[in-house]
C-alpha cells in the first residue's frame, strides 16, 4: 500500500556543500511556482511550490532560477508523495546568470530595432555613394568624348547639377538620421549599464536528493528567506473636523532588490523580526572594584594621532507621500486579511501582485480604521506661535499599528507631516494633525515689569510676559497652552513665580500648563511672572 510522506528538512550550510559536491545521483530541473512572499521589516520569506516525476532510486531534484541572496539556514522543504527526502542543499551558481528583468529585455529589443535602422541606412548612403560615383564619372565621359551646342551643354549641367545635390542631400540627411540612432542607443545602452550589477547575478540553486522505490508523481514545497527586501509602515491620518473620529489609512511600503521578479504572488506583510535571536538573554555576574586611572603616557616626536571616527549619515528617505484628490465616493483599498498572533501581526493580502527587483517602493494599503477622538489645541508660546491641533485617541493599541511617517490631513487638505509614536506606555495615542491659522497665539515681553535690580550681596532678575489668544473661529475650542520657568540646580540660586494666571506649575520640571476653553471670536491674556535670585558676584544666564 502506498504511503505519503510529509517532510520538512533545514540543513546548515556546510554540510549542504558537502553534500552536493560528493553527489552522483542523475541530476533533473525542476521549475518552482513561487506562490506567496511573507515580507518581514528587513527581510521576505519566498515560497514556491513544484509537481515533481520522480523516477526509481536516488535524485537530485534542482530548482534554479532563485535569488542570490537566499539564508541558508532558512531553507526548508515539504515534500507530499511515496518518497523520501535525503538531504537539502543550497548554492550560488555562477556560471548561470538570472534572467533579465522585462524592463532590460525591452530596452535590448529598442536597441536591436534602432541598430537595424543604422544598418538600413547605411545601406542606403552606399547606393547612393554608387550613384554620385557612376555621375561624376558619365560627366568626364560625356564632356570629353562629346560635342555640344551651348544649349545642349546648359541641359547637361543642369541635369547632372540637380542628380548630384538630390544625392548629396539624400546623403546627408540619412548620416544625421544615423547620428539621431547612436545618440538614442548610447541612450539606451547606459540604462543597460546601470543595471550591469543585477545583470551579473549569479543564479541560486536549491537540490533537493530524493529516493524512491518506483516512479512516483509528487509535490514539494519550499520555502526560504532572502535579504534586500522588506517593508516600513507609513500612514494617511484624516480627520473632517473636530466633531468626527478620526481615520488612520495603513500603509506597507514594500521594496525588494532580490535580483528576482515576484510575479502574481500572494502577499503578507508581518511585522516579526525572524533575524533576533529567540533565546532568552542571561545576566552574567556583574563586578565592582576600585577605579585606578590608566596613566598617562607621553610620546616624544611625531606620534600619530587616532583618527576620529566619522558620524555615520543617514540619507533621509525620499518623501513617498502624495496629497490625494478627494472623490464624491472614495476607493476602497484592496481585501486584506488581518491576524493576531501571540508575538506578531500579519496581514494577508488578497489580490496577487507583481514586483519587480528594481528596489523601487510599492505602497499597499493595509488597513483603514476610524478612531473616536477628542480634539484639542495646543500651544507652546516660547517655541512656536502657532496652534497645533491634537488628537486623542483610545483603544489605539488593538490598531497593530508601528511607528512611521505620517501625512496629516484635516478638512480635507494637506496640512503636513508627523511622526506615529507608538512606543509609549499611554492608552491613548496623541496624533498631531498640524497647525491651524483660525486660533492665534502671541507671546511678548511685559518690558514695565522686567528688571534686573541689586539688593544687598544678592541679584535679582524679573522676567515677566503677557501671551495672547485669539479664537478666530465660528465655534468653540479647547486649547492646552505650555509654557516653563527655569529650574534650580544650585542651593544658592532662587526662582520664585509671582504671577501665573492660574496656571498650573510642575516644581520638578518648571512646566506651566494652563487649560482653556475658548468662545466663538474670544480673546484670552495670560500674565506670567518669575523672578531669579542669586549672589551678585556670580552669572546666570536666564534668557
Amino acid at each position: 500500500m502506498n504511503k505519503l510522506l510529509s517532510i520538512v528538512i533545514m540543513l546548515p550550510v556546510t554540510a549542504a556543500f558537502s553534500a552536493y559536491a560528493f553527489s552522483s545521483a542523475p541530476a533533473v530541473n525542476v521549475k518552482a511556482t513561487m506562490k506567496k512572499v511573507t515580507v518581514y521589516p528587513d527581510r521576505a520569506q519566498i515560497n514556491h511550490e513544484a509537481r515533481v516525476e520522480i523516477p526509481a532510486g536516488t535524485t537530485d531534484l534542482v530548482i534554479g532560477g532563485l535569488s542570490p541572496y537566499i539564508d541558508a539556514q532558512s531553507v526548508q522543504v515539504r515534500g507530499v508523495g511515496n518518497f523520501t527526502i535525503v538531504s537539502v542543499n543550497h548554492k550560488n551558481n555562477y556560471l548561470e546568470n538570472l534572467e533579465e528583468a522585462p524592463e532590460v529585455k525591452s530596452i535590448r529589443s529598442q536597441i536591436e530595432a534602432l541598430q537595424l535602422k543604422v544598418e538600413d541606412e547605411k545601406t542606403a548612403i552606399s547606393v547612393l555613394k554608387e550613384k554620385e560615383a557612376f555621375l561624376v564619372a558619365n560627366r568626364a565621359i560625356l564632356v570629353k568624348e562629346t560635342s555640344y551646342t551651348i544649349e545642349q551643354m546648359k541641359g547637361v549641367m543642369d541635369l547632372f547639377s540637380t542628380s548630384m545635390e538630390q544625392v548629396t542631400n539624400s546623403i546627408l540627411k540619412k548620416n544625421r538620421l544615423i547620428k539621431d540612432y547612436e545618440r538614442q542607443i548610447a541612450a539606451l545602452q547606459k540604462q543597460i549599464n546601470d543595471r550591469t550589477d543585477k545583470l551579473r547575478l549569479p543564479s541560486g540553486e536549491i537540490t533537493v536528493s530524493v529516493s524512491s522505490e518506483k516512479p512516483v508523481s509528487g509535490r514539494m514545497e519550499i520555502s526560504y528567506l532572502v535579504t534586500n527586501a522588506g517593508w516600513f509602515p507609513s500612514y494617511d491620518i484624516r480627520a473632517e473636523d473636530i466633531t468626527k473620529p478620526v481615520t488612520i489609512f495603513y500603509k506597507a511600503n514594500l521594496f525588494q532588490n532580490t535580483g528576482v521578479e515576484w510575479k502574481d504572488v500572494i502577499l503578507s506583510f508581518s511585522n516579526a523580526t525572524p533575524w533576533v535571536a529567540g533565546d532568552i538573554p542571561e545576566l552574567s555576574p556583574w563586578f565592582i572594584d576600585f577605579y585606578t586611572p590608566v596613566p598617562v603616557v607621553r610620546y616624544s616626536g611625531n606620534a600619530p594621532l587616532a583618527r576620529k571616527s566619522q558620524p555615520v549619515m543617514v540619507a533621509e528617505s525620499a518623501d513617498m507621500a502624495k496629497v490625494d484628490e478627494f472623490k464624491e465616493v472614495e476607493a476602497m483599498p484592496v481585501e486584506v486579511e488581518k491576524r493576531v498572533g501571540e508575538t506578531t501581526v500579519t496581514f494577508d493580502v488578497a489580490v496577487p501582485y507583481t514586483i519587480a527587483p528594481d528596489g523601487k517602493v510599492q505602497t499597499i494599503e493595509i488597513q483603514r480604521t476610524s478612531s473616536p477622538a477628542e480634539y484639542r489645541y495646543v500651544a507652546v508660546p516660547k517655541l512656536s506661535p502657532h496652534a497645533y491641533l491634537a488628537g486623542n485617541i483610545t483603544g489605539w493599541a488593538e490598531q497593530s499599528l508601528i511607528g512611521g511617517e505620517a501625512t496629516l490631513y484635516f478638512e480635507n487638505t494637506f496640512v503636513g507631516k508627523s511622526y506615529l509614536n507608538v512606543n509609549q506606555l499611554k492608552d491613548t495615542l496623541t496624533v498631531s494633525l498640524g497647525t491651524d491659522n483660525s486660533i492665534l497665539v502671541k507671546r511678548e515681553k511685559r518690558q514695565d515689569f522686567t528688571s534686573k535690580r541689586t539688593l544687598g550681596q544678592n541679584r535679582t532678575d524679573t522676567y515677566s510676559y503677557l501671551i495672547t489668544l485669539r479664537n478666530n473661529k465660528q465655534s468653540p475650542v479647547k486649547m492646552m497652552v505650555y509654557y516653563q520657568i527655569p529650574v534650580s540646580s544650585n542651593s544658592s540660586i532662587e526662582v520664585n513665580a509671582p504671577e501665573l494666571s492660574g496656571g498650573r506649575l510642575n516644581s520638578q520640571t518648571g512646566e506651566v500648563t494652563w487649560n482653556i476653553d475658548l468662545k466663538p471670536q474670544e480673546t484670552r491674556q495670560i500674565i506670567l511672572t518669575y523672578s531669579v535670585r542669586y549672589p551678585k558676584d556670580k552669572t546666570v544666564i536666564i534668557d
